[in-house]
């Protein structure tokens, strides 16, 4: 059981990241998944996904991840714009790769859902880079001290 903790205290940023990118990713495929069933295009299904998942993911990170606890008004909107400069450029991946490629073959189904297999793949992608783009740019632990210094 030690041996556990102690892996888990080691290891501790890389499984919060992994459990929450997994309940973002649950937002953004429920979401997706909706707005493909009531009728909505791929693009617009998966526009509107990215973004319930980068407010969520922003929130869960910020807290849980991360554990960035400053609440100055300067410092959020500073990490925010740079959460979500980091998420655009992934999401660019995924809302022009994802109909990109279910266009030209890659238009497997799970569960009924058009393209499903495909937006798995760019997901774990997407998830990849958005962990190197929060641990180096975002979520700095330079960033937390240099608001403390202030």
């Amino acid at each position: 059981m030690e041996k556990i903790k102690q892996l888990y205290k080691q290891y501790k940023e890389i499984i919060m990241y992994l459990i929450m990118g997994g309940l973002t990713t649950l937002v953004n495929w429920g979401t997706y998944a909706g707005f493909i069933k009531i009728g909505s295009s791929v693009t617009v299904s998966n526009i509107v996904a990215w973004v319930a998942g980068v407010l969520f993911a922003y929130i869960t990170n910020k807290i849980f991840v991360f554990e960035s606890y400053s609440w100055k008004p300067a410092f959020v909107l500073k990490e925010f714009f740079l959460f979500v400069s980091a998420r655009f450029v992934t999401g660019l991946l995924e809302i022009i790769g994802l109909p990109f490629l279910v266009s030209h073959g890659f238009n497997y189904s799970i569960f009924g859902i058009e393209g499903m297999i495909t937006k798995i793949i760019v997901s774990v992608v997407v998830v990849i880079l958005n962990y190197i783009f929060s641990k180096l740019f975002i979520f700095k632990k330079d960033n937390i001290e240099e608001v403390e210094a202030e």
